[in-house]
């Protein structure tokens, strides 16, 4: 007979390991992108994987920070600096303002 508190009986496999989703089964949760590619990528990829790491709504200043974090390239920190100064709903009204000033170059 072993003793006490030396013998547990297996849990499964995800519970032992801890790991459990506290989000409700049907709720579908998104990891953020890998930032850390983010300064060897081409400028289009550079603003989709930074603006879809900001939480919305985001002002111009979170929206820089986000950048800086990710390291981002000074020619996107340059283009996301030239941002009015204003709250931000989603994605599409940063890439709608980025796309009409930078033009059709950037494959937004």
């Amino acid at each position: 007979m072993s003793a006490p508190g030396k013998h547990r009986p297996q849990a499964a496999a995800g519970a032992q390991a801890g790991v459990q989703s506290n989000a409700p089964s049907n709720v579908q949760t998104r990891s953020a992108p890998d930032m850390s590619s983010v300064p060897m990528e081409a400028i289009d990829l550079q603003i989709a994987d930074v603006l879809h790491a900001v939480r919305y709504p985001a002002n111009k200043d979170c929206i820089v920070d986000a950048a800086r974090d990710a390291g981002a390239s000074n020619e996107l920190l340059a283009i996301l600096d030239g941002l009015p100064e204003q709250d931000y709903s989603g994605v599409d009204d940063v890439t709608r303002f980025i796309g009409s000033n930078y033009g059709p170059g950037l494959g937004l």
